[in-house]
């Protein structure tokens, strides 16, 4: 009892605090220095309600022009009426609510990472020089900013804020990791050390909230995903040391689980967050040649560098070199599988963009959460064949299918993309382990353990992901109206369109 004490018990415990604490503390400041500085500053105050405001008082205005008063708000209205296609001209300010977060946060981490941070030097007995490991570093990182980035481009006129929030997400996350990560070096030795590896591990995280803001994707503010990014990186990196931890899971296992718990968290988001109106299609949500290339382009970064992302934590050569493989493989069978159903599926018998975008990348996914087993080149291509075949049919028919039933408007199609691929490696691990094992205990042992896996994380993603979005349903952090999503506009300046006076 002392032993499982010290060794499981204890640890969880403390983990648990911290995490809480940290939580706790940045929430309570951040919010004290809202309400300061809301009660001196008020950006979002029409024309009409700063007429109201300075002549509230005035008893002389309210009587002699009180008349013309009501004929122009009428007016007003009936403008507003005639033109429903329009969007309000003035959207909510983030002056008074992203400024203070993002500053709050880094100051944070700027602390944290004066008292805790060191940088580890690389000497001979690394099993990864660094000249071998930098180049799988930049492989990660390339996909990370330019691959998702580029693919949340494509609706119409949200090209800025697609890349842009999705830089923002990515370096945000991948900070908190770091430091989440390092808690169990701090617990003992005080000290976080930082190096190539963890940089990679802490943005293997950050993609798991990359996947989720693609399920909310033009229905969300900043303010909103960076407050995503904190609290699934935390749920993310606590369910990889619940794995590791309790039930002896390796790290490259534990953390490629990503796709199933960043698609079942975006589920969750965008379900409670689900907008009136979103069965008819938002008016912007739609793509042209333009947007829709660039979102191409970054799936071929995502295509190109999708072996580095799945081999980058394999210690082994040999097993690296299978992962490397496999997944090239089972890419290249996604690809051409998606275009073949992309053409059966559609009425016209045409190729769809971003139907072919989704399931594209489905092979890779599939093959990373199964990497540690798939040793034959056939396996690969039979895997991402038939994650090929779930991500079309998702795309296809459970995506309209969850807006209908469940009212979830799942913007880049994650669950079909990470979620059903992600699901369908998991089986494959399952079997090919089974398969593989000569010992029916140990076989029997495995199964167990690994449907437990699976169960911690579909439980905590979806917890996590409820707890999330019921924290961004507050009116507090100002969404955008559903005139404004998916609009540059809402968020960004343009001088072309400024009305000089």
């Amino acid at each position: 009892m002392y032993f499982i004490f010290v060794k499981v018990i204890a640890p969880v415990c403390i983990k648990l605090i911290i995490f809480s604490e940290l939580i706790t503390f940045f929430f309570l400041f951040t919010l004290k220095i809202f309400v300061t500085i809301l009660k001196k500053i008020d950006t979002d105050c029409l024309p009409v309600q700063q007429l109201i405001k300075s002549c509230a008082g005035c008893t002389q205005f309210q009587t002699v022009v009180a008349t013309d008063y009501e004929s122009e708000v009428k007016e007003l209205r009936r403008k507003q009426t005639a033109t429903p296609q329009m969007a309000p001209q003035y959207a909510p300010s983030l002056r008074s609510r992203l400024a203070p977060l993002l500053l709050i946060v880094q100051t944070g981490f700027i602390i944290i990472a004066a008292l805790c941070f060191e940088t580890k030097e690389t000497n001979k007995l690394d099993r990864k020089p660094f000249l071998h490991f930098y180049p799988e570093f930049q492989d990660v990182n390339v996909m990370v900013i330019l691959g998702f980035g580029f693919l949340c481009t494509f609706p119409l006129r949200y090209g800025f804020s697609g890349s842009g929030f999705n830089l923002l997400v990515a370096v945000i996350a991948t900070q908190w990791a770091l430091i989440l990560n390092g808690i169990d070096s701090w617990y003992s030795t005080k000290i976080i050390r930082i190096d190539l590896k963890s940089i990679i591990k802490a943005e293997l995280c950050a993609v798991s909230a990359l996947i989720s803001i693609g399920s909310v994707l033009g229905k969300t503010n900043p303010v909103q995903l960076t407050l995503i990014a904190l609290l699934e990186v935390t749920g993310f990196v606590l369910n990889e040391w619940l794995l590791q931890t309790l039930l002896k899971v390796r790290p490259p296992n534990s953390i490629m689980l990503l796709h199933v718990f960043g698609a079942l968290f975006g589920l969750m988001l965008t379900w409670i967050l689900y907008r009136d109106g979103s069965k008819q299609g938002f008016e912007k949500e739609k793509f042209d040649k333009k947007s829709g290339l660039f979102s191409m382009l970054g799936v071929v970064f995502l295509w190109m560098f999708w072996p580095s992302f799945n081999s980058v934590l394999v210690v082994d050569d040999r097993t690296r070199l299978e992962a490397v493989c496999s997944t090239y493989l089972a890419l290249a069978i996604s690809a051409v599988t998606a275009a073949a159903l992309a053409v059966l599926s559609s009425p016209r018998g045409k190729l769809n963009l971003i139907q072919m975008q989704s399931c594209i990348l489905a092979g890779g996914a599939a093959v990373g959460v199964s990497v540690s087993v798939v040793q034959q080149p056939w396996e690969a291509m039979a895997l991402g064949f038939t994650a090929a075949i779930l991500s079309t049919l998702g795309y296809r028919y459970l995506k309209s299918h969850l807006l209908i039933a469940f009212e979830c408007h799942d913007t880049c199609a994650a669950l079909s993309t990470h979620g059903l691929p992600g699901l369908l490696g998991w089986l494959a691990q399952l079997v090919l382990q089974i398969k593989y094992c000569d010992d029916h205990t140990v076989a029997v042992r495995f199964a167990v353990f690994h449907i437990c896996t699976l169960f911690t994380t579909v439980s905590l993603s979806l917890s996590m992901g409820t707890l999330t979005a019921f924290l961004l349903k507050w009116k507090f952090w100002r969404p955008p109206q559903n005139k404004k999503c998916f609009d540059d506009q809402a968020f960004w300046e343009f001088p072309n369109l400024v009305v000089r006076k």
